[in-house]
């Protein structure tokens, strides 16, 4: 939640291109201090246009059983999808590459009549730098 403190905890991520190079996959895993080891799965492609992009996602922990379809924007560097859940709560991924390291930063919106806090906080930080 917006007022949890963020702990550093091992993760990792296999980067992936497939169908004929019109996907890429992100597979992680992470671990959650009191929950134990997670593994998560985002595969994006480019959508309509060649700035939208589609997602799906899962994660063992955060969005499970079943997968939720995103949306968002494509840049040169990397994505930024989201979706509504829940009754006007949003999920957002932005996965960046830049300055030898690959970021993905996942992001909780708060409706504004859930707050307050409303708005978006940071559920999700990883840097993951090549082994």
């Amino acid at each position: 939640m917006p007022a949890d403190a963020f702990f550093e905890r091992p993760a990792t991520a296999n980067v992936a291109v497939g169908a004929g190079g019109h996907l890429t996959t992100v597979a992680y895993t992470w671990e959650h201090p009191a929950d134990g080891s997670h593994e998560g799965l985002l595969v994006v492609g480019v959508g309509s246009d060649p700035v939208s992009a589609v997602a799906l996602w899962a994660d063992s922990w955060h969005q499970q059983p079943a997968p939720i379809s995103m949306a968002g924007t494509a840049a040169p560097d990397g994505v930024e999808v989201a979706a509504e859940y829940g009754g006007g709560w949003v999920w957002r991924i932005a996965v960046r590459l830049g300055a030898g390291a690959l970021t993905v930063q996942m992001d909780n919106v708060v409706p504004d009549d859930q707050g307050p806090p409303s708005g978006p906080y940071a559920a999700m930080l990883m840097e993951l730098r090549p082994a």
